[in-house]
């Protein structure tokens, strides 16, 4: 379950498995630091932040074996606040911690839909998976069961059409398809009194992305309107932020999470939930191409906001992660 599946071999991460590991100089050097008084957090920053998601889990059970000492544990007494956070969020495999979020999202009275769709709506066939067998290990309950027990009408048909898994992930595109797929979004859109949503989802859950975006240019020749400025007009809510997202993710998956990040920055108060999400689970998928959306869209790099939005340890171990 450890490892996510990459989206693009085009797209570098930040983190790569450390050439010269050794797991056991690493257990003895976070035993040190987290040893006698104070901690030395700067250590444990650049033993974490350099090492892949599977190199993590053996420091994890290798310090178990040799210190009899869950490491989650002693670092979650030496640590605090966001830092703590982040730590323990790269201490998980990627998919456990990513079932734990969408957990998160539906635990109490609320859900937070901005998290599903963030997860759901990005994720491969193979994710969506892995995200059930998981959240079944972790939680021992039914994903699908909990998702259509915590959202209604059309987000969760929608949500349920991702978590089959059945998108086309080839990278073919076919053009006649494509004219016929902008037809039946225009007008089950802008072409017709209300909106058949149905119709939206199908089409937005189960094509291949190379063929949304054939779909896409089609559909602004038709129309005359862009699709996202479509979308806009005729949704509102959740399922608008659902739509959006899949548009966004299908046309640039690495905007669309350039884009998350910023949100997560702007205005008062930062979400640091979302900054550690994105930034530790894409670290081994294509955050330097997120990283280079960043800079191309906002005109700052990403560590850059991330040093003028955070503070302290949990900043460092950011910008560690992004290189």
């Amino acid at each position: 379950l450890d490892n996510l599946q990459k989206t693009c071999f085009c797209n570098p991460p930040t983190i790569f498995p450390y050439e010269e590991f050794d797991v056991v100089a690493d257990i003895k050097a976070i035993r040190k630091a987290c040893k006698g008084l104070g901690t030395d957090e700067q250590a444990i920053i650049d033993i974490l932040a350099n090492r892949s998601a599977s190199q993590r889990q053996q420091i994890k059970q290798a310090y178990f074996d040799k210190y009899d000492d869950e490491l989650v544990d002693v670092l979650k007494s030496e640590l605090s606040g966001n830092f703590e956070r982040a730590i323990l969020a790269m201490l998980d495999p990627p998919v456990v911690y990513l079932v734990k979020e969408l957990r998160k999202a539906m635990k109490g009275p609320g859900t937070d839909e901005d998290v599903l769709v963030e997860i759901l709506c990005t994720s491969t066939n193979a994710d969506i998976a892995m995200f059930k067998e998981c959240y079944f290990q972790v939680h021992e309950r039914d994903l699908e069961a909990d998702i259509e027990g915590d959202t209604s009408g059309d987000v969760r048909n929608l949500l349920t059409a991702l978590l089959q898994g059945n998108r086309d992930e080839s990278y073919e595109v076919d053009e006649d398809l494509a004219e016929q797929d902008a037809t039946a979004l225009f007008e089950a859109g802008e072409g017709c009194f209300g909106t058949d949503e149905s119709t939206f989802s199908y089409i937005l859950a189960s094509r291949n992305y190379l063929q949304l975006q054939a779909t896409f240019k089609i559909y602004e020749q038709l129309s005359g309107t862009e699709i996202l400025d479509a979308i806009e007009n005729e949704t509102s809510g959740t399922l608008k932020k659902c739509y959006v997202a899949l548009v966004r993710f299908a046309k640039n998956p690495q905007l669309y999470f350039a884009r998350r990040l910023n949100k997560a920055m702007k205005g008062a108060g930062t979400d640091e939930d979302t900054l550690v999400r994105i930034i530790v689970c894409r670290s081994e998928i294509d955050l330097e191409t997120i990283k280079d959306m960043y800079l191309e869209k906002y005109d700052v790099s990403l560590k850059d906001a991330i040093k003028s939005d955070c503070s302290g340890d949990f900043k460092r171990l950011l910008v560690a992660i992004c290189h």
